[in-house]
């Protein structure tokens, strides 16, 4: 009995055991795979249903987690519905996420708030961060062009390091400035957008219309670009990751092609005899021949050495070519003599993590990108301190600080300078040799056995005497110093559920340095002592922000409430000094120049002070109503004109939410028609002293004096924007396929022109407010993913923007001619004003430009007829503009088990442009020893007369002034980026304890399309070439690796 008990005990006691270890509360190890559209599903979210116990899936989709056996798995992504399941102890749970049309619904960084996009009732577009990091560019705003509809942005300049030029939705003013207004971390920014690692970006917001911008007030009329920068994320672990990349780059563009050296005799000798047979008196046609054989390597080599060397004095016969045998001793290609190895690296490290409470983001970034053209470059140093903490349940706080030092070697761009690098290069035909040559073309040497540099005081004006860039850059300085110290502060209290208060205090310290110097051991400065300048300015500015929200839901009802005041105060001081006659060659400072030349400093004060309100409501989640209003009051302007009054009226309708769409619920995720109307504002005149009468001290024979050079205008005031836009919104196919359609108008009035006015006044203008513009345009957004099956996923985007630009209103009717424009009524501010073209004459080979015809008593005929005289040709409206027909990009990516390929280009079609630089060359022979296009070779000649060359002669005809003959289409496409990445197996990197890995080759600028030689067509948006120096083609590989 007593044995059957123990049996019984002891079984009973196994049995509690099993029955415990098998109870649904032990902890089991769970696996499985999330897949989405039959793929798996990388990135997304498992998680322990109330913990803070989850993981995330690898590259293949699966995940491995320890849960307890009675647990409920929470699988989440993105823009998927999130789905549960309960363990009940099993091993292996898969799950399938769906897409989530409600979760799809973007959200957009916008004026003081965040809004989803398919409810927003204004115009904006975003552009990711990773698609920023993309574009190898020093600067945000250049990896911009092609990637949203309505903003122009073209680089008038290839310098690394410096800024695109921006206009979101044309041109709003004539004076003042068209810039858009750049807000970091929601504040006004006054830094370098160089100054922002594209690495920092999270997101980057464009606001296009009233709706969205008009509470920024008077600093929003010509839209607003808003920069978010990385955060930390609540309850993730800390992750460290470090990328490098390393490339180099060339021109995108190949230059101008030029005549070699055989040419370029053979076409001088004809512009020299063509000139001496025009003396009939003196010359036959034959003497004119000799002559021209017997003068020109004197005309062009003055007593320079012969490059055909002593053998042949007169290297072109009297039959216009070469002799026989006759070879150049030396060719020398300036331009890449002026060049060097443009390699780019660039190195950045971030930790980013948070707890419950707290938040935070920090990096470092180093960027080194040398520019092609000699001595040219630039480095940045960045680092960035990004903490948010929840302090109590109802206050939290922010602190974002960033600091970055940037140093630009920036030779001289101005055209009225030979320190042009670029436009030297063009210039110097190959005959003309960097280093000093003996008759029989070898190097002159030094004592030290080393080149002697030919500064070419034998060298005739066309070819400037007395310089040498590649002599010269090395030894002198050009060099811009960058200090930016910006700091994003907040304290948001919660006072009951929905409203809160936000306080905001932000600063912008920006230190600028320049330093230009000439030395005095070599080169022109020997003669005069070389000398030094510098410039440093400071800018300081901070804004205070308060803002209250309040925020409820009644019912089918939702108010959000927004009201507040914002202050900002700007102080600038500059203070600059040059000296001459340096006393120490290798000490460029100031301190070194035994003579003054030169120094000034002043400071600026500027103060806006704005109050601002937002009411939204939407009904039922489909119907949105929106309303802002604003008011400013700005320094620049008198009291009695100081304050503006800017608003905003919005609305959109969800249709897609209406019962009557039900049936259209399966391919119909979204469908919103949206519309708005608003006034803003540009105090952005060009001076901080709109309406005070200005003064100039002068000083004549020792005796000073204060004279006016300014009237006071105290009736002038804000410029306004009207703007008024309606489009549509739609998605497809849970996502699949998107886009937006956009109609806007954009009116602007009361502009700011300078008045011209009778010169006996004293003053030859007055600044008042008499203009109106109108831009009217579409945009169009499409984007779609074309293929999703067996691991390929094939993506689609495209954007357009076509805008017309019309001036109705001006002080005068006849305004006067400005460069290659001229307002007019009822034109386009973009349109060309020009002399008009009209060919060669097949006669003689004369230039041709339009006149209009007059009879004996001057009185037009109506009639035009030709002239070979420039200057009395007359100016015409040529009906052509800068102004694209249609501008936009389209992006295309390829992705399959870890491989990636993406694409983006931009495009523009129609719109012309003055080439400036192609004149440069194409001198008609006036300019002896300047190089000469390949196009001279079409030159008119007895055999070919009929061409839109003229004939070749030593005296200026004016052919290559300003007029249509160069104005050309500027239609292109070009291949901004292009990105191969491979992620690397996570059970390949596991072992080394690193999260992701990823390798990639990219390439940016690397074809263009378009129809100009030598012309990159990325200029400025005002339409005129300006020597620019040229984009860069980019090339680097690189990795990520995170941990």
């Amino acid at each position: 009995m007593n044995s059957k008990l123990r049996f019984f005990l002891t079984s009973l006691f196994i049995l509690f055991v099993v029955t415990l270890y098998a109870a649904p509360g032990g902890d089991i190890r769970v696996s499985g795979v999330v897949m989405s559209e039959g793929e798996p599903l990388p990135g997304a979210s498992v998680l322990v249903k109330g913990t803070h116990n989850g993981t995330v899936t690898d590259v293949d989709g699966k995940y491995t987690l320890t849960v307890p056996a009675d647990a409920t798995l929470v699988f989440s992504f993105i823009g998927l519905k999130t789905t549960e399941q309960k363990v009940n102890g099993r091993s292996v749970i898969n799950a399938e996420l769906i897409p989530d049309s409600e979760q799809l619904d973007e959200v957009m960084v916008v004026a003081y708030a965040t809004a989803k996009k398919y409810s927003f009732t204004g115009a904006a577009s975003t552009v990711k961060g990773s698609e920023i990091a993309k574009m190898q560019v020093s600067n945000v705003s250049r990896a911009l062009e092609g990637t949203v509809s309505g903003l122009q942005a073209s680089a008038p300049s290839g310098q690394p390091g410096t800024d695109a030029e921006i206009r979101i939705r044309g041109i709003g003013s004539i004076n003042a400035s068209s810039a858009p207004l750049y807000v970091v971390d929601g504040v006004p920014f006054d830094g370098s957008i160089n100054s922002i690692n594209p690495e920092d970006i999270a997101s980057l917001t464009v606001l296009k219309d009233a709706a969205s911008a008009a509470l920024y007030g008077s600093r929003g009329a010509n839209g607003v670009i808003i920069i978010t920068t990385k955060q930390g994320q609540t309850d993730s672990k800390t992750t460290v990751s470090v990328n490098a990349s390393f490339g180099g780059s060339s021109r995108a563009i190949r230059d101008y092609d030029r005549v070699g050296t055989d040419q370029y005799f053979e076409l001088y000798w004809e512009a020299l005899r063509n000139q001496y047979a025009l003396n009939t008196d003196k010359y036959t046609p034959q003497t004119a021949a000799a002559q021209a054989s017997k003068d020109l390597v004197g005309k062009l080599m003055g007593g320079g050495p012969n490059p055909y060397g002593p053998n042949y004095p007169q290297p072109v016969g009297t039959d216009g070519k070469l002799l026989a045998g006759a070879t150049p001793l030396w060719n020398v290609d300036w331009q890449k003599e002026m060049e060097q190895q443009a390699l780019r690296t660039e190195i950045g490290l971030n930790v980013s993590g948070g707890g419950k409470t707290n938040q935070y983001y920090f990096s470092a970034g180093y960027l080194n990108d040398k520019g092609i053209a000699l001595e040219s470059g630039y480095q940045r140093f960045n680092l960035r301190s990004n903490i948010s903490s929840e302090i109590t349940g109802w206050l939290r706080g922010g602190v974002n600080m960033s600091y970055a030092h940037s140093i630009q070697n920036y030779p001289v761009s101005s055209d009225t300078k030979t320190s042009n690098v670029i436009n030297a290069g063009r210039l110097m035909p190959d005959f003309y040799p960097v280093y000093e040559m003996n008759a029989d073309g070898t190097y002159k040497l030094d004592s030290e056995g080393k080149r002697i540099y030919d500064f070419g005081s034998y060298r005739p004006s066309g070819a400037t005497a007395n310089w040498n860039l590649p002599a010269t850059l090395p030894n002198d300085k050009s060099e811009r110093m960058r200090d930016e110290f910006s700091g994003r502060t907040f304290l948001e209290v919660t006072f009951l559920e929905g409203l809160k208060f936000k306080t905001s205090f932000n600063f912008d310290l920006i230190d600028y340095n320049t330093l230009d110097y000439t030395n005095p051991k070599i080169g022109p400065a020997v003669n005069t002592g070389g000398g030094a300048s510098r410039e440093y300015t400071r800018t300081f500015s901070w804004t205070w922000n308060n803002i209250a929200t309040y925020d409820k839901t009644i019912g089918e009802h939702h108010f959000n409430v927004l009201a507040g005041v914002e202050a900002y105060s700007y102080r600038y001081d500059e203070l600059t000094a040059s000296r001459s006659k340096m006393a120490q060659p290798d000490m460029p400072e100031l301190v070194v120049g035994s003579q003054l030349t030169g120094g000034s400093g002043y400071r600026i004060d500027y103060a806006l002070v704005g109050y601002l309100t937002q009411a939204l409501y939407d009904y039922q989640n489909k119907y949105f109503f929106s309303a802002s209003y604003r008011r400013d009051g700005s320094s620049r302007f008198a009291p009695e004109t100081r304050w503006g009054n800017f608003w905003s009226l919005g609305t959109s309708w969800r249709i897609d939410r209406e019962e009557f769409m039900a049936s259209t619920s399966d391919w119909l995720s979204a469908l919103t028609l949206k519309m708005s109307y608003g006034a803003q504002g540009n105090d952005n005149l060009g001076t901080y002293y709109a309406s005070k009468g200005l003064y100039t001290i002068v000083s004549n024979l020792g005796e000073n004096a204060l004279v006016s050079d300014r009237m006071a205008t105290p009736n002038l005031k804000w410029e306004t924007n009207l703007n008024f836009n309606v489009g549509i919104d739609f998605s497809l196919f849970n996502n699949r396929f998107s886009g937006s359609f956009d109609f806007f108008t954009r009116r602007s009035k009361d502009l700011l022109y300078s008045r011209p006015i009778a010169p006996c006044l004293g003053y030859g203008s007055i600044d008042e407010n008499v203009g109106a513009l109108k831009n009217t345009g579409i945009e169009m957004v499409l984007n779609g993913t074309i293929i999703n099956q067996n691991g390929w996923v094939w993506k689609l985007g495209m954007n357009l923007t076509h805008y017309k630009n019309k001036v109705t209103d001006l002080p005068l009717k006849d305004m006067p001619r400005s460069g290659v424009n001229k307002l007019q009524v009822g034109r386009s501010v973009y349109d060309f004003y020009m002399i008009e073209w009209a060919g060669v004459d097949p006669e003689n080979g004369d230039p041709l430009w339009y006149k209009n015809e007059v009879d004996a008593n001057k009185n037009p005929t109506g009639k035009r007829v030709t002239t070979n005289d420039y200057g009395s040709a007359d100016y015409y409206y040529v009906n052509k503009s800068s102004l694209p027909k249609v501008y936009g990009g389209f992006n295309t990516s390829l992705s399959w088990k870890g491989f990636d390929l993406s694409a983006i280009f931009a495009y523009s079609i129609g719109g012309y442009i003055y080439n400036r630089d192609v004149t440069m060359i194409l001198h008609n022979g006036s300019l002896e020893g300047r190089d000469w296009s390949t196009e001279i070779l079409r030159r008119w000649t007895p055999d070919n007369r009929y061409t839109d060359v003229p004939a070749l002669s030593t005296t200026s005809n004016n052919w290559n002034s300003a007029s249509t003959r160069f104005l050309q289409n500027n239609s292109y496409m070009r291949l901004k980026n292009l990105t191969l990445s491979y992620n690397l197996p996570k059970q390949w990197i596991s072992k080394l304890s690193l999260s992701s890995v990823q390798v990639y080759v990219q390439g940016d600028n690397l074809f263009t399309i378009h129809r100009n030689q030598g012309l990159d067509p990325e200029q400025g948006i005002t339409g005129i070439t300006y020597y620019r120096y040229p984009a860069m083609r980019t090339i680097s590989g690189g990795i990520n690796v995170s941990f």
